[in-house]
């Protein structure tokens, strides 16, 4: 090998070694273009990205309304509130919250329900009520020292209000009901069966309903369902009425 050829591969060693090592470098943090400067970095696109999974977080159990600010801030506010990202205050932080807390309760709730900055009209949530976005602000303001009303829940949402049985009542029985009363295991009644059902009538549907309640034979208390006397109320008035 002549001294000239020599002399070009150490040369080239010298050289590539710290390119090479610099492209690993790259590829391992995301390369260049992937830095805080980009597109995909801004606040409106982190928000973005993670509003989808607020969303899907919304508890949608009770009926439009019913929900209180504790409920719409860890449903939806938190994804982004909890960690202050894109620029909304973060929960709990008394600076980051202090100057918007002086200008009121009611400018507040219209920024919220409007949207304000990278933040959407309620937070996205679109099918929140302007009372349930309130609650929320009012539960994030008094976090940090406000002293801010929740707007009451109307009776009947509290109550959890009238719960079509042959929606929600449907649903409860396929999921739990059914287990039972799809085939009369155990001694319960089996669905739309008439003359099984005739027996537990005679003293009228709500007290057969409130017997159900409380648990009878080897059926416990509700069937085993753990949601709102509500919604049991509506799964028991589903499996009666099919058997009228």
């Amino acid at each position: 090998m002549s001294a000239k050829a020599l002399i070009g591969i150490v040369l080239a060693a010298i050289v590539g070694i710290p390119v090479f090592i610099l492209l690993v470098i790259q590829l391992a943090t995301g390369g260049m273009k992937n830095n805080a400067a980009s597109p995909s970095m801004t606040n409106e696109a982190v928000l973005a990205r993670i509003q989808p999974i607020g969303l899907a977080k919304l508890d949608d159990s009770g009926p439009p309304g019913s929900r209180n600010g504790k409920a719409v801030y860890e449903s939806v506010c938190m994804s982004c509130h909890a960690a202050g990202l894109a620029g909304s205050p973060k929960f709990a932080d008394a600076g980051a919250w202090g100057a918007r807390i002086s200008k009121g309760f009611a400018t507040l709730v219209e920024h919220a329900n409007k949207g304000l900055g990278a933040m959407p009209a309620k937070g996205g949530a679109a099918d929140l009520t302007d009372d349930e976005v309130a609650r929320a602000v009012a539960y994030m303001g008094n976090a940090v020292g406000a002293k801010f009303t929740e707007p009451p829940v109307a009776a009947g949402a509290a109550a959890g209000g009238k719960i079509d049985p042959a929606v929600k009542g449907k649903e409860i029985y396929d999921s739990v009901c059914v287990a039972c009363h799809g085939t009369g295991v155990a001694g319960a009644p089996k669905f739309a069966d008439k003359a099984a059902w005739a027996s537990r009538l005679k003293g009228g549907v709500e007290e057969a309903i409130k017997t159900a309640a409380k648990g009878i034979n080897a059926m416990p208390a509700k069937g085993g369902y753990t949601g709102s006397d509500a919604e049991f109320h509506a799964a028991a008035e589903y499996l009666i009425n099919a058997s009228k």
